[in-house]
């Protein structure tokens, strides 16, 4: 019998990589979001490779707690497997809130020109670097036989 509890204690358990790698890889995706792809336009307005990220960090996760859970024999993780899932998890949902639900609960811009009110005048610089002007936009010119320009302004809200 002790040679059998011997052989039994003997068998090395090896380590649970995609529990580990999911789990920095959600954490990844979230922090890369505020500090990298918020400054694009492109991945700022839809955050698609973070959410990439986060499913690719979900699939590893969950393919860890099969290992830890199927094979315990031959993978650690069976107690800091459901704890790092539910950290990641954790991760993930507070990336949603604040990618889906805290944006719309900004508070209404109520000094904002509403649609077909006339814009107060600014000034700005153009592609090329030349100062403009909304007055300067909307003359008329000299000659009587041009009708008055319009401008579109498009406004982008803004919260970072």
């Amino acid at each position: 019998m002790p040679d059998d509890l011997a052989a039994n204690t003997s068998v090395k358990r090896t380590a649970n990589w995609p529990l580990w790698s999911g789990f920095l890889l959600s954490l990844v995706a979230f922090l890369s979001y505020f500090l990298i792809f918020a400054r694009f336009p492109v991945t700022r307005d839809v955050p698609w490779i973070n959410f990439l990220l986060l499913a690719l960090s979900l699939a590893l996760l969950f393919v860890g707690l099969r290992r830890a859970f199927g094979r315990s024999d031959g993978y650690r993780g069976k107690i800091a497997g459901p704890i790092l899932s539910v950290l990641s998890l954790a991760v993930v949902a507070f990336f949603c809130l604040s990618i889906f639900y805290f944006p719309r609960k900004l508070p209404a811009s109520s000094q904002s020109p509403r649609v077909g009110q006339k814009a107060p005048d600014f000034a700005l610089p153009d592609a090329h670097g030349d100062t403009v002007s909304l007055a300067a936009l909307l003359t008329t010119s000299p000659a009587a036989s041009q009708p008055t320009k319009g401008v579109v302004l498009v406004f982008y809200r803004g919260y970072w």
